[in-house]
C-alpha cells in the first residue's frame, strides 16, 4: 500500500503550489488570497520509482484569528495522525510567524518523517534568508519555489528515502478481493451494502456523513466470495464543520489504495459533478478497477432515453476513460444489485488478465502494421515485439526503434485497439514505448 504525504502549514505559503507540482496537474486551485483552497485535493506522485499519495490539507477562516489558529491546529493534528510523511511549507518572505511557531511544537512531538520546505526561496538572499528556520527546531529545512519546481528534486529525494521499497509482487498469491464502496456523501453507499447482504449491517440515516470509517463486511452468496468495504464519503471542505470528516477523507483514500475494485455509487437525483469525478480518477490514477453505479434510480422521472443521456453525460465527464461499466440500482427496491455485484466481479477478473506474449505479438503486431504511428519529422517508427508486464494490473510495453516519435493521440490507438481486442472492461491500462 503506498505511503500517504501530507502537506500542511498556514494559508498562502504555497500548499496548493506544491501540490499541483507534486502531482504535476493543476488540481488546486492558486491565488494570492489566503484561504483560497476549500476543497480537499488528493493525488498521485512517483519519484524514483516511489509511488505515494498526496493530500493538500489547505485550510480557510471564516472570522477571528482565534478561529482561524483553532481551525490549522485541527488539520495538522488529523494529518500527523494519519499520514505517514509529512512536509511542513514555510514562506521566506514572511519569516517564521507564531502560527508556524505553534504548528512545528505539534510536529517536534511526532515520531514520523517531518520535511520543512521553506518556500518562495527564488534567489540567493533569500537563500540566507531561510537560515531562520532552523530556529523551528525541526532539523534541516529544504529550500523551494514551487512556482518554479526549483529545489523540489531535492526534497522528494528525501521523501523518496524514507518511502519503503515496493513490495515483491507474487501473482500467484491471490487474497480475498476488496471492492471499496466509495462516493459522496449521502449517495447510498451503505444503503447499497445492506440491501445486497440482507441485514442493516451499517447505519443508514438521510444525514450525509453517517460512516465515518472503513467497515468491512464478507459477502459470499450466489457463487461470489469477496470483501465489501463501506467507506466514508467524500465531499468538499466548504462542507466540512467537524474534525472528523478529514480524518474519514484520509482513511477512505487509503482504503481506495488497498482494494481491487471501487464501485463508484453515484446519486441519480443529482449531476455527475466534480466531487464525483474527483474520486473517479483517484481510484484510476491508483489503477484500480472501477464501476459506476447510478443509485436512487427509482427516483428519477424516466422518458425514452433518459438512462441513454446520463450515461453519455457521465462517459462525456471521465473522457478518455471511457471503457467503465455504469449500472443504474436501486438500493430501496434492490434494482439490478445482483447486476451490479456481477459486474464488479467481471471487472476484478479482467483486472487479472494475463496474454500469452506469442498470441499477443501475433495479435497486436498485425495491427500497427496496418496502422503504423504517423511519421514525425520524416522518421518511421517501426514496431518490432510487444508483450504484457508481469504487474498486477494489465501493463504493456512496444519496442521500438524511435520511441521518442511515439505522439499521444497513437497511444491511445493502440489502447482502444487492446480494449476492442481483449476485454478489459472497467480497468485502467498502462502502455509504454521503449527502445528495441
Amino acid at each position: 500500500m503506498n505511503s500517504i504525504v501530507a502537506i500542511v502549514g498556514r494559508p498562502n505559503v504555497g500548499k496548493s503550489t506544491l501540490f499541483n507540482r507534486l502531482v504535476q496537474r493543476r488540481e488546486a486551485i492558486v491565488d494570492s488570497v489566503s484561504g483560497v483552497t476549500r476543497d480537499r485535493h488528493y493525488g498521485k506522485s512517483d519519484w524514483n520509482g516511489k509511488e505515494f499519495s498526496v493530500i493538500d490539507t489547505g485550510g480557510y477562516v471564516i472570522g477571528s484569528d482565534d478561529i482561524f489558529e483553532g481551525e490549522i491546529r485541527k488539520q495538522v493534528k488529523l494529518a500527523i495522525e494519519e499520514a505517514d510523511i509529512i512536509v511542513f511549507v514555510v514562506d521566506v518572505e514572511q519569516g517564521i510567524t507564531p502560527m508556524d511557531a505553534e504548528v512545528a511544537k505539534l510536529l517536534r512531538k511526532v515520531k514520523k518523517p517531518i520535511f520543512t520546505a521553506v518556500n518562495k526561496v527564488d534567489n540567493a538572499m533569500r537563500d540566507v534568508d531561510a537560515v531562520e528556520f532552523y530556529n523551528l527546531g525541526l532539523g534541516d529545512y529544504y529550500t523551494i519555489a514551487s512556482i518554479n519546481g526549483s529545489g523540489t528534486g531535492d526534497l522528494l529525494d528525501a521523501i523518496a528515502d524514507k518511502i519503503p521499497e515496493p513490495e515483491a509482487i507474487d501473482l500467484e498469491a491471490q487474497e480475498l478481493p476488496r471492492f471499496a464502496v466509495v462516493g459522496r456523501p449521502n449517495a447510498g453507499k451503505s444503503s447499497f451494502i445492506n440491501a445486497l447482504i440482507g441485514e442493516e449491517r451499517n447505519i443508514v440515516t438521510n444525514i450525509a456523513g453517517t460512516t465515518r470509517d472503513s467497515i468491512d463486511t464478507k459477502y459470499n452468496r450466489f457463487g461470489f466470495d469477496f470483501n465489501l468495504v463501506d467507506t466514508a464519503g467524500i465531499r468538499k471542505k466548504s462542507k466540512v464543520k467537524e474534525d472528523l470528516e478529514f480524518y474519514s477523507v484520509m482513511r477512505a483514500v487509503r482504503t481506495i489504495e488497498y482494494s481491487d475494485v471501487i464501485i463508484l455509487v453515484v446519486d441519480a437525483t443529482r449531476e455527475f459533478e466534480g466531487q464525483d469525478e474527483k474520486i473517479f480518477w483517484l481510484a484510476e490514477k491508483n489503477r484500480k478497477g472501477v464501476v459506476i453505479l447510478v443509485n436512487k434510480w427509482d427516483l428519477i422521472e424516466k422518458e425514452t432515453n433518459t438512462m441513454r443521456d446520463y450515461e453519455a453525460k457521465v462517459r462525456k465527464t471521465i473522457a478518455p476513460f471511457t471503457d467503465v461499466p455504469i449500472v443504474f440500482i436501486s438500493a430501496l427496491t434492490k434494482q439490478r444489485l445482483f447486476k451490479a455485484i456481477e459486474t464488479a466481479v467481471e471487472v476484478f477478473e479482467n483486472r487479472k488478465t494475463k496474454i500469452q506474449t506469442s498470441k499477443f505479438n501475433e495479435t497486436m503486431l498485425e495491427v500497427v502494421k496496418n496502422f503504423p504511428p504517423p511519421a514525425t519529422k520524416g522518421k518511421f517508427v517501426k514496431i518490432k515485439y510487444c508483450m504484457q508486464l508481469p504487474t498486477l494490473t494489465p501493463q504493456f510495453v512496444f519496442f521500438c526503434n524511435l520511441p521518442q516519435y511515439v505522439r499521444d493521440p497513437y497511444k491511445r490507438f493502440v489502447e482502444n485497439k487492446l480494449r476492442e481486442i481483449y476485454n478489459l472492461s472497467g480497468v485502467p491500462i498502462t502502455i509504454y514505448f521503449r527502445q528495441k
